[in-house]
């Protein structure tokens, strides 16, 4: 179970970093903000990048469960950063999305 926590806090991490480099360039582009904003935004998809690559098992996997845990990432960015109260479909969902992220990350190891 701790696996699945440190994995858990990772994926977090890794989605944060993803949130915030995109969302800096949109406020630039929607919002009108200081164009300075794409130099933290870069910054932070470099770190996005380098977070993925610290996860153990292979590309493709480490996406396909990553992207439960960015699902609700996103929906908590939704709630706290754009201050949009969450519905209980938004939370269902991120649910289904961490039980399928979990299903993956955790499958049963197996030789080549």
């Amino acid at each position: 179970m701790i696996g699945l926590f440190k994995l858990a806090g990772l994926f977090a991490l890794t989605a944060v970093a993803e949130i915030v480099g995109c969302y800096l360039p949109w406020l630039v582009l929607k919002q009108s903000r200081s164009a300075w904003l794409l130099v933290p935004a870069a910054l932070s998809l470099a770190a996005f990048a380098w977070l993925l690559t610290l996860h153990p098992t292979a590309a493709g996997r480490t996406y396909a469960a990553y992207g439960g845990m960015y699902i609700a990432v996103a929906l908590v960015w939704l709630r706290v950063v754009d201050g949009v109260a969450l519905t209980r479909w938004d939370v269902a969902g991120a649910g289904v999305a961490l039980v399928g992220m979990a299903i993956i990350a955790l499958q049963p190891a197996t030789s080549p």
